[in-house]
């Protein structure tokens, strides 16, 4: 709805309105992560300013440098960009299922190793899958950017439909998921949601090359 008063016809609000929904579910499934993997990484190294420190910089690290290079994905692959993106939540999602007992074998692989050493592993960790997250925002930007044709309302309606997202996705977890789950069926849930947001990526794809066909 937030991309209606760009003129577009029917089929490419609808395609936009889609593209957007699948990016709210996207925000849902990064702050279950980012929630889920410090209060697992806590539990595994402890709970200090130092932890807390590292966590945040580690994941907010990963989100930069895939926004950075998600935009250069973008521009080199334009006819590609959704199975992009579909591949890039795929890969999320594969991460996520594993990444519980990765955490566990990095605690008993780092369990005396000194504080510099634990931060490397756990900013090693985290950098794959943020790094995936963070090149999501300008891949779609660009995809929306070549239907609505104006960058800036692109980047700040994509980014304000993502952050609701997160926000869903951070209340969700503190107090649904948290209080009815374990702590690994809620990150099971994140990876379930990039799975789905996979699959229907994948069909709008399919969609929008059938309809490049016949146009």
């Amino acid at each position: 709805f937030l991309f209606m008063i760009s003129p577009m016809n029917k089929i490419e609000r609808h395609l936009v309105g889609n593209v957007s929904g699948i990016f709210f579910l996207s925000g849902i499934s990064a702050l279950i992560y980012q929630v889920s993997w410090q209060r697992l990484l806590f539990l595994s190294f402890g709970i200090d300013l130092t932890s807390i420190t590292i966590t945040v910089s580690a994941f907010m690290a990963g989100l930069g440098i895939g926004a950075f290079y998600g935009g250069r994905i973008a521009d080199r692959n334009p006819k590609h960009i959704l199975l992009i993106f579909c591949l890039l939540e795929l890969f999320i999602s594969i991460y996520g299922f594993l990444s519980r007992p990765a955490i566990l074998y990095l605690q008993d692989v780092l369990i005396h190793s000194n504080i510099y050493v634990t931060s490397l592993g756990i900013f090693l960790f985290l950098l794959p899958p943020t790094f995936l997250m963070g090149s999501t925002l300008p891949l779609l930007t660009s995809f929306i950017n070549s239907i609505v044709k104006n960058i800036g309302s692109s980047i700040g309606k994509l980014y304000f439909i993502n952050t609701l997202g997160a926000v869903f996705g951070c209340i969700a977890t503190g107090f649904i998921l948290f209080t009815y789950l374990k702590l690994s069926e809620a990150i099971h849930i994140a990876a379930l949601i990039n799975l789905i947001v996979s699959i229907f990526a994948y069909f709008i794809y399919i969609g929008v090359k059938k309809g490049s066909k016949h146009a």
